[in-house]
């Protein structure tokens, strides 16, 4: 950490109810940007193609294909902007400001229809309970700049310690992504084989797009703000499928626990956010709970991860300044 930033700026407060409105207005308008990314996009594994990636002011879609230009929206949290960038030098945008999810869709429609971007986006939410159209929605409407702004600093964090988790793993490996369906940044291993159809049932979400993301085994970690069974912000983790003895893996910290309700293990943000050394307890976590599902489901990690291999599994070492 930089002497210039505070652990508190680092790690803030983050509360649920404190911005629960908010949260689930910002929920509602990164999965209209993100349909926008996902209809124009070519289909990637397991909806690689629809994510947002965090960047140093917000959140991306990085560049998105139509015709022979490309384009990005971005949500600026420091400057609370939406921005719109296209590859011609054309650009738009407007404030992210308290206004309604219908009049978000409306401005957003607006703004790149001026930049010759003509998209028509399927409306309804996905996996959230008694969806409304996102052209209909009146009633979510809030948007706290300081809290928006908090939730992005904290997934600049757990982006940055995701990373370095990820770094460890030479098999097949997600990047560190947002997925807009639940709100959670999240970064997925694979252990190369197959999984058991799985049943989906996930409230507004084709079972088909559930069946091809757990087409093959994983072991699946992240970061929401929260919400039902757990209702503040949390890390994860899980395995798909589970394996026998699963929930009762001794992982760290302490104050992990397994969740029934959701069946994945989870650490609160705030023992993360109160230790005396975040990186080191997130790491922790991530690397216990990998540990429990690739040892439990009896992964190959001799040849899925870094330093096993003299030859092929050396990592280079860079220099680098904090």
């Amino acid at each position: 950490m930089s002497s210039g930033e505070s652990r508190e700026q680092a790690w803030p407060s983050l509360p649920l109810e404190d911005w629960s409105d908010t949260c689930a207005t910002l929920h509602m308008w990164t999965q209209i940007v993100g349909k926008v990314r996902l209809i124009q996009s070519p289909w990637i594994n397991h909806s690689w193609h629809v994510t947002h990636y965090v960047t140093s002011a917000g959140l991306t879609t990085s560049p998105i294909p139509y015709g022979f230009r490309t384009f990005e929206i971005d949500f600026d949290f420091i400057s609370h902007r939406l921005e719109i960038r296209a590859s011609d030098g054309r650009t738009a945008g407007f404030a992210l400001e308290p206004q309604s999810v219908a009049e978000f869709y409306r401005r957003l429609m607006h703004e790149m229809h001026g930049l010759d971007l003509h998209v028509d986006i399927h409306k309804m939410p996905n996996e959230v309970p008694e969806p409304v159209r996102f052209d209909r929605d009146e009633s979510h409407r809030a948007y706290s700049a300081d809290h928006a702004n908090r939730f992005w600093r904290i997934l600049v964090q757990a982006d940055r310690i995701m990373k370095e988790f990820r770094a460890r793993f030479i098999g097949k490996c997600s990047p560190v992504h947002l997925f807009w369906g639940a709100l959670d940044l999240a970064v997925t291993r694979f252990s190369g084989r197959s999984a058991p159809l799985h049943p989906g049932g996930i409230p507004n979400l084709p079972d088909f797009v559930t069946r091809e993301a757990y087409s093959h085994e994983v072991s699946s970690c992240g970061f929401w703000p929260g919400g039902g069974a757990v209702p503040y912000a949390a890390f994860y983790s899980y395995a798909y499928p589970s394996p026998a003895g699963f929930s009762q893996a001794p992982v760290k910290p302490g104050a992990a626990f397994y969740s029934a309700d959701l069946g994945e293990f989870i650490l609160p943000y705030e023992a993360v956010r109160q230790s005396e050394d975040p990186d080191d307890v997130l790491l922790q976590f991530l690397q216990t709970t990998y540990e429990a599902a690739a040892n439990l489901g009896k992964w190959d990690r001799q040849s899925l991860e870094w330093g096993h291999d003299a030859i092929r599994s050396v990592q280079p070492a860079f220099h680098h300044s904090s």
